[in-house]
């Protein structure tokens, strides 16, 4: 044990701390959703300071675009999993931790039955599906919630769902954001980002999770910190000490319908299938596999062209961004054909 806490003496002398603290930490359960841009710093981190256990959920493979802000890959890891590779990472930085992948998807079906198993979440994901999902679980199971965005030179953070010393809970996601239109928000890989906002904000989060496990400082809860990484200037937006939402139940996740490689290929050979690259035109210049080009931020600015019933098929680099295309193009139109091409270009690649 005394070998232990010589590894955490630095955090043990602070004033407040102590080794019956650092015993909070290894006690502690935490689960990072999104091994990303946040997650990957956030991680490391956590993971520095002594979080006894540690899960990583992320069903997303490394690519090349990744490793700007993900630092905890390589060239090397390119098409591995980012749940199994971060954990696999951090078991190097610390070996006396336990660390739990998760390689799946994060769904409506899945989502309170992993929930279960950890004290508290932080959220670092990319999506406002799983955002929402998330929100609405950590509510639902009473957990606290560390929040995170980062959107090319803005971050924000905060902490959703605390229990306050009347029974009440503070804010959550759905107080300040009862919905948002995703579609109309582009994710990094369109809009772009700063690698080191990520950094900072992933390294927010992971404070957040520390004070609230230790019982040390001023949470941010019922407030959201706004930085600006062109000034480094930040602002706190105070919500509020109570929620006013009311959260009785998931929404189902809705998946895109999918298309296989195989499935593809037949379809163009047969001529029955349009293609469609919701990349960017900087991705789409590197490299393509034919078909229109229509980037995910202008879909809605194109709508009319997807209201026939010809068969088209949405495609990107993993898939994430052509699942987004089939769902905004289903809420217009219910009856379109559309698919997004299972594994993106990333499975087209590495197919026989």
């Amino acid at each position: 044990m005394l070998e232990d806490l010589t590894r955490y003496s630095c955090q043990i002398a602070l004033p407040g701390f102590s080794e019956s603290t650092q015993l909070l930490l290894q006690q502690a359960r935490v689960l990072i959703v999104g091994a990303g841009g946040l997650g990957c710093p956030a991680a490391q981190y956590l993971a520095a300071a002594g979080i006894g256990t540690l899960g990583i959920a992320d069903f997303d493979v490394v690519s090349i675009s990744n490793l700007h802000r993900q630092v905890l890959y390589t060239p090397a890891d390119v098409g591995l999993n980012k749940a199994i590779i971060s954990c696999q990472r951090l078991e190097k930085q610390n070996p006396g931790i336990n660390l739990v992948p998760h390689d799946v998807k994060i769904t409506s079906d899945n989502v309170m039955s992993i929930l279960q198993q950890y004290d508290m979440v932080l959220d670092g994901t990319d999506n406002f599906d799983t955002r929402y999902l998330l929100n609405d679980a950590a509510v639902l199971s009473g957990k606290p919630l560390v929040y995170g965005a980062i959107y090319q030179f803005e971050g924000q953070t905060a902490v959703w769902n605390i229990r306050n010393a009347d029974g009440t809970f503070s804010p959550n996601y759905r107080d300040l954001f009862p919905q948002v239109d995703a579609t109309q928000i582009p994710n990094c890989a369109q809009g772009g980002v700063i690698p080191t906002l990520a950094g900072i904000i992933g390294c927010m989060q992971a404070n957040e999770v520390l004070k609230y496990i230790t019982k040390t400082g001023e949470l941010l809860s019922g407030r959201i910190l706004i930085l600006d990484a062109q000034t480094l200037q930040s602002r706190i937006i105070k919500i509020g000490s109570v929620t006013k939402t009311k959260i009785s139940g998931l929404i189902t996740t809705v998946n895109a319908s999918t298309i296989t490689v195989n499935e593809l290929k037949k379809g163009l050979a047969e001529s029955l299938i349009e293609l469609i690259d919701v990349r960017t035109e900087r991705e789409r210049d590197e490299f393509d596999i034919g078909g229109k080009h229509i980037p995910l931020i202008e879909l809605e600015e194109s709508i009319d062209y997807f209201s026939g019933k010809e068969t088209k098929v949405f495609y990107c680099q993993t898939g994430k961004r052509s699942a987004e295309a089939v769902k905004l193009i289903k809420q217009k139109f219910p009856d379109a054909v559309v698919f997004s091409l299972e594994g993106g270009l990333k499975a087209w690649s590495e197919h026989d």
